[in-house]
């Protein structure tokens, strides 16, 4: 090898290490994205493909700003030496990655990457990928070179590499696909672990499962069992084997009742969590159109939910529409036949209902908002009953409930304004209730949202039925440009006031608006806060 190969060498080696490091510093965004996909590969494709992503347009406009200054500055400075000259045009090539990155950090995710030991592996591989892809073409690149031996090709031998940001998103993927083979195993035996301390205990185990309401209404249960029953509760919207595994591993088994949040987008989801948990009581919560585009159809969403009835050995309560949708079992509990909330009565400051039970009815008052509210504490009541414990110590309990983090959530914004917090990822029914407890208060009142998602192909037509929903109030805010071209047309069919709509880019610009026109006495809704997946 000659000391000019042994340079170009040396080279090609730096170059791709500083390009490895450049490009995963542009690639943390989807990072996160991947992992709110919980690492699927072909969720992630699927969303950087969507139709109205950004992201790929911005890619295209760095990977062409870098192919013109990288061929400019090699021109500009051919008078130098070859390789000199490659030195030189690779500037542009770092301050452009550098202020990409910059700029991209200048938009916070809603969801930061969580560095898990998981990411962490991830990226570190997504690294040596890079590494490797660019180091194979830049050795690729200067073989053709020096094959046609014609300075300007030498000179700009290292252009295609301006191409780098189109091909991050799909090394990504193959990252994590190579990783799979580690992780796969890896998750294995962390389930197993937790699998095995579920086995060895003798705690009563619950699992809730539902289209929606699953987090509030584990809460509500493991609230009102606290009552009675040491218990534990899978954090957050923990919902499959390895958040629950994690949940068990890190804190253990010593209660009387666990309560493992079920989460499902394909069928043989719940399946896989009934093997691992084995409930011995179920919650199945609702069966709407959500998560539509895995499933297919309400029917497939009804079975796979059902699965859960079928394989609680000791009893089981299902919510209205999880029953209407056909999710039964023999030893159940089912909403408006067995038991119910009944009389509802809404204000500003929780709901009020009798509660009836097989064992007789009660008054009941609780601090959740909604209508939807009341479903979700007799759900709760019910598999509380079915545990043992009596009218009396579920309505303690129920007297204990305080409102659930960005679930319809009331509190007080700034100037007086009074903010109904219901970012949480929301649903069909779940926007309906909001809005009519939007409307119960004095004041101007103003919705700002960025619509539905999930919904597969009813997803226009239930967004459009969103905005129709909006007519009358008093400031309709959309936010981004994902869906809202749907919500718009469904207010502006319904009668909506065109004066009283605007469409913004984020929600940041959305909360601005509001605070300039609303104040004391005046009621903003939060509507749906989309994951990054979505914005």
């Amino acid at each position: 090898m000659t000391e000019a190969e042994i340079w170009l060498t040396i080279g090609i080696l730096w170059s791709g290490v500083i390009a490895g490091y450049l490009g995963f510093l542009c690639s943390t965004r989807m990072l996160a994205i991947l992992q709110q996909e919980r690492y699927s590969g072909k969720a992630f494709l699927r969303w950087y493909c969507r139709k109205n992503n950004l992201l790929p347009r911005r890619l295209n406009l760095l990977a062409l700003a870098l192919a013109l200054l990288t061929a400019l500055f090699g021109l500009c400075f051919s008078f130098l030496s070859v390789p000199f000259a490659n030195l030189v045009s690779a500037i542009p090539f770092v301050g452009l990655f550098l202020l990409y990155d910059y700029s991209e950090r200048r938009y916070a995710l809603k969801v930061p990457l969580k560095n898990t030991p998981r990411a962490v592996r991830l990226g570190v591989c997504h690294f040596v990928v890079i590494f490797a892809f660019t180091a194979l073409v830049s050795w690729a690149l200067a073989a053709i070179a020096g094959a046609i031996d014609v300075r300007v090709v030498s000179l700009l031998r290292f252009l295609p590499l301006a191409l780098l940001p189109l091909a991050l998103p799909f090394l990504l993927a193959f990252s994590n696909l190579i990783m799979k083979g580690y992780e796969i195993p890896h998750g294995r035996k962390f389930v197993k672990r937790a699998t095995a301390a579920l086995d060895g205990s003798d705690c009563v185990k619950i699992g809730i499962t539902g289209s929606c309401g699953k987090t509030t209404v584990k809460n509500l249960v493991a609230k009102i069992l606290s009552e009675k029953y040491r218990v534990i509760a899978t954090p957050a919207s923990y919902n499959t084997p390895l958040g629950i595994a994690s949940a068990i591993n890190a804190n253990g088994l010593d209660c009387d009742v666990f309560i493992a949040e079920m989460g499902a987008r394909k069928t043989g989801d719940i399946a896989e969590l009934c093997d691992m948990v084995r409930p011995d009581y179920a919650i199945v919560t609702s069966v709407l159109p959500q998560h539509l585009e895995t499933f297919g159809s309400v029917g497939a969403i009804a079975a796979e939910k059902g699965v859960l009835a079928a394989r609680a050995g000791k009893g089981c309560v299902i919510g209205e529409t999880a029953f209407g949708a056909g999710v039964s079992a023999a030893n159940a509990l089912v909403y408006g036949r067995d038991f119910a909330a009944e009389d509802v009565r809404l204000s500003t400051d929780g709901a009020s209902f009798n509660l009836r039970l097989p064992s007789g009815g009660l008054r009941v008052q609780t601090a959740l908002l909604g209508r939807h509210a009341a479903e979700d504490v007799a759900m709760a009541a019910a598999l509380c009953f079915m545990l043992g414990m009596t009218a009396e110590e579920i309505a303690a309990g129920i007297g204990t409930i305080e409102q659930i983090p960005h679930r319809l959530q009331k509190s007080a914004g700034a100037n007086g304004l009074v903010i109904l917090d219901d970012s949480y990822n929301s649903n069909v029914a779940g926007a309906a209730n909001a809005v009519e407890t939007l409307r119960l208060f004095d004041g101007k009142k103003a919705v700002i949202t960025p619509g539905l998602v999930e919904l597969g192909a009813i997803e226009e037509a239930e967004n459009e039925k969103l905005g129709a929903s909006f007519v009358g109030l008093d400031r309709v805010i959309l936010v981004g440009e994902t869906l809202v071209l749907a919500v718009r047309k469904g207010y502006l069919n319904a009668g909506g006031d065109e004066d009283k709509l605007v469409v913004v880019p984020t929600l940041e610009k959305a909360a601005a608006l509001v605070g300039q026109e609303f104040g004391e006495g005046d009621c903003v809704l939060f509507l749906n806060d989309l994951p990054d997946s979505y914005a």
